[in-house]
């Protein structure tokens, strides 16, 4: 196919007529599709549903004869840590189980290094500037919460193999740079896996603030797409090795392996900081639903009970991946209009199209019935300086409509492209 930057000006209005006549076709089938976030999808939630009526009547005493029912045990039950201590990659006497939301777990340790400061801080981190390095692109919800408690964020550019490092160990030279968010795994959005060389940098690099911290956020340790099953380094050994045990902080959740709104969050460190960490939660929580890390444990069993759960989800969503990547490359290939990568994991697809177009194509595509994430959400303060860069989301979304949205934003795209080569305002 002809890339768009080798027609002459005659050839470009012709294919701008045409697919801008494509475009109002597609515009007239009256659709309401949504690719804006990454949920799992109904048939993915009703692999879980035998967990509703677990542990069951009865069935409420945990190791050691511990009532799940009452209070209590606020680091988790050891049979739930030990059940998903191979995922989180942490030894279970290090990990804390809490309640749903990892994202809030990531939320109040933040808001307590603000206050309290961290092992190996000289003061809180509220009194100085604290900064945050920001891969991009990258997770909104992880920007957001630095933005609402005031953190100063800069934003570092994704290689393939997680952040360029070399901006990395520049910028941590700063004595206000107190943190780094990484989602080290298949990564959200761009589908990228850390490298070992780059989990080593980020363990062993000199920082200016002696409690400087990794957000080691793995939330898609056992989500994969295909049989090439990726791995990432254990990042707390890294740490240690390198004489750094407290760095790095580890979240992960259940939320895209059973239930969102009904599954267990994990906080895994170094002894001294899993201690911090509880220490801080005291204040906070009596205990966290022990029923619910029960009912898990009984649902899931054991670490190849996970993977072959996981293995279920796989056989759901891969096909709309497969799907949404094929009309894309039918569409767009060889046109110079996007690029975008294969992920063999994760939850997302980044489409990069050409400079200065992604929000022309995300008003587009709502024209079109389309929803999409808005442009910028993948870079901090909501700001994509290239302009380039959408998240697509097509696992909630049925097969049907996956195609139908792929196709849709598959035109969005390539007519956007085609108004910024030719100079033609939409």
């Amino acid at each position: 196919m002809t890339t768009l930057t080798s027609m002459d000006s005659e050839t470009l209005r012709s294919r701008h007529d045409a697919v801008r006549a494509e475009y109002e076709a597609f515009k007239a089938r009256g659709l309401k599709l949504d690719m804006t976030r990454g949920k799992p999808s109904p048939e993915q939630l009703d692999l879980s549903n035998a967990m509703l009526t677990l542990p069951g009547n009865g069935d409420y005493f945990a190791e050691g004869n511990v009532d799940a029912r009452n209070y209590g045990g606020l680091n988790g039950l050891p049979e739930t840590r030990r059940l998903f201590s191979q995922m989180i990659q942490a030894p279970a006497d290090q990990i804390v189980v809490g309640d749903n939301s990892s994202l809030a777990l990531m939320h109040g340790t933040i808001v307590s290094a603000l206050l309290k400061g961290v092992p190996d801080s000289n003061a809180p981190w509220s009194e100085g500037a604290p900064t945050f390095l920001c891969p991009v692109p990258g997770y909104d919800r992880h920007f957001a919460i630095c933005e609402e408690l005031g953190i100063r964020m800069i934003p570092v550019p994704m290689t393939g193999e997680g952040p360029d490092m070399d901006m990395v160990e520049r910028l941590v030279e700063d004595h206000a740079v107190k943190g780094i968010w990484c989602v080290p795994k298949y990564s959200n959005p761009s589908g990228e896996t850390y490298s070992l060389e780059t989990s080593r940098r980020l363990a062993a690099m000199k920082t200016a603030a002696p409690d400087f911290r990794i957000f080691w956020d793995n939330a898609y340790s056992v989500h994969h797409l295909t049989k090439d099953h990726h791995t990432i380094p254990d990042i707390l050994a890294l740490c240690a090795e390198a004489g750094n045990p407290n760095r790095a902080f580890i979240f992960a959740s259940t939320s895209k392996v059973t239930l969102p709104g009904a599954g267990l969050a994990f906080f895994a460190s170094s002894p001294e900081n899993v201690r911090w960490y509880l220490e801080r939660a005291f204040f906070r929580t009596i205990g966290p639903d022990k029923l619910n890390q029960l009912r898990h444990v009984r649902f899931l069993k054991d670490h190849a009970g996970l993977e072959a759960h996981m293995e279920k989800q796989a056989q759901i969503v891969a096909p709309k991946f497969e799907a949404l990547l094929q009309i894309l490359e039918a569409k767009l290939g060889g046109t110079g209009a996007a690029e975008w990568l294969r992920p063999a994991g994760g939850y997302f697809v980044t489409l990069n199209a050409v400079e200065g177009t992604a929000k022309r194509i995300v008003s587009l595509a709502k024209e079109a019935g389309i929803a999409l994430t808005p442009a910028g959400a993948t870079s901090p303060y909501g700001q994509d300086q290239h302009d380039r860069t959408l998240r697509l989301a097509p696992t909630f979304p049925s097969l049907s409509d996956v195609k139908a949205a792929a196709e849709g934003i598959a035109i969005c795209t390539l007519l956007a492209a085609i108004e910024k080569q030719a100079g033609i305002h939409g």
